[in-house]
């Protein structure tokens, strides 16, 4: 079966390949179900196959980090729906980071790019934060741009930058590959779930008995997940048409701890951009495609699979009962009043997971059009 997918993958990308030498302008096209709109896209930063197309290579590239050891797709992973499996990231340094990484998957749909900072809302300015920042390291890159040099001198780099910025004379820049990586990470759209054909195609038999019970539940009052993880995408935070700038970040009750904080002081949510008290421990709504593959869970990955995911919201909040961090989570008094807590039967959690598995988009997470372009040129 993996074959299968594979196979598909490669004809996949050999397609897209093909439509890069076909002309340095074509259009890129997402292919979507009727009733799933296309990303917002933004003027300055039109898309075509041969900018996305240079925005793979240098998604893959670790020349984009200052000891070369690292690249974008280090810590967003393709076969983990863009994620690293880790619960917490480590940067090119080895620098530990407080927050895992979150899923690039239909990252287009974006309002916030995120975990905590609200402001932050074009890939093109997020591109900067992991390329430069320094609290955490993650790519280690400085602002004098020396790591250009290599790719400037490298023949398939003049060649690419050249097609997907056609009316430019110096075309190697920091500002064009921001502008090709934000354009490859918005042609990674997932709408091919088995939870898609069978809510877009009606396809019935697309997703079992039990997955069908299970969006029953997602969808109930009692259960309520769906008021942070709504709509197409599964979370407030993303959305098109007139939703597209609603911003969800909430306090879920992970912990509670004593002292002046609830949450850990160093990761302490939107508290740290806005200082306002109210802000502690709130956090974005990711979304829940893919989940299947994206664990551990939560902002610092302390959740470890979809079942104590499921608990932790059933509970209420989570209760952490030894060690610095203990506290009651359900007793957090900024938690967001939507976490109440449920009861769920053994077979309406078995319901509710099924349902949850069905969000996982297979095709994607072996598409080569999203792969990594070097692995046969890894000499240069």
């Amino acid at each position: 079966m993996a074959l299968s997918r594979l196979a598909i993958g490669l004809c996949l990308g050999i397609a897209a390949i093909a439509g890069v030498t076909a002309g340095a302008t074509q259009e890129y096209t997402w292919t979507l179900p009727a009733g799933f709109p296309p990303p917002a896209v933004p003027a300055e930063n039109p898309m075509s196959v041969a900018r996305v197309e240079l925005g793979r290579h240098l998604f893959y590239d670790t020349r984009l980090s200052g000891n070369g050891t690292q690249s974008c797709a280090t810590c967003h992973q393709q076969a983990k729906a863009f994620t690293d499996g880790r619960a917490q990231s480590v940067g090119s340094t080895g620098e530990g980071h407080p927050r895992g990484s979150m899923s690039l998957v239909n990252v287009a749909y974006a309002a916030v790019l995120t975990w905590a900072n609200p402001a932050v809302r074009r890939l093109e300015d997020q591109a900067l934060v992991p390329m430069y920042g320094e609290h955490p390291i993650e790519l280690g890159l400085t602002h004098a741009d020396r790591w250009l040099e290599p790719l400037r001198r490298d023949a398939r780099y003049q060649r690419l930058f050249a097609t997907a910025f056609p009316a430019e004379h110096d075309v190697i820049t920091r500002d064009n590959t921001v502008k090709a990586i934000a354009a490859f990470e918005r042609a990674i759209v997932s709408a091919r779930s088995p939870y898609d054909r069978y809510h877009f195609d009606r396809d019935d038999s697309a997703i079992s008995d039990s997955a069908k019970r299970g969006e029953v539940l997602f969808h109930s009052r009692p259960l309520s997940c769906f008021t942070c993880h709504g709509g197409l995408h599964f979370s407030d935070a993303m959305g098109s048409g007139r939703d597209a700038d609603r911003v969800g970040l909430h306090n879920t009750g992970l912990y509670n701890l004593a002292g002046s904080l609830s949450y850990p002081a160093t990761n302490p949510g939107l508290y740290e951009i806005t200082r306002d008290a109210n802000d502690v421990g709130k956090f974005k709504a990711p979304t829940l495609r893919n989940i299947a593959v994206t664990a551990p869970y939560m902002h610092d990955g302390s959740v470890a699979t979809l079942e104590d995911a499921i608990g932790h919201y059933a509970a209420g909040g989570r209760t952490i009962r030894d060690g610095a961090n203990r506290g009651v989570g359900r007793d957090n008094p900024l938690k967001s009043p939507t976490i109440r807590g449920f009861s769920l039967t053994p077979d309406e959690r078995a319901d509710l997971v099924a349902f949850l598995r069905a969000l996982t988009d297979d095709a994607l997470l072996y598409d080569a059009r999203f792969a990594d372009p070097w692995p046969a040129a890894r000499g240069r």
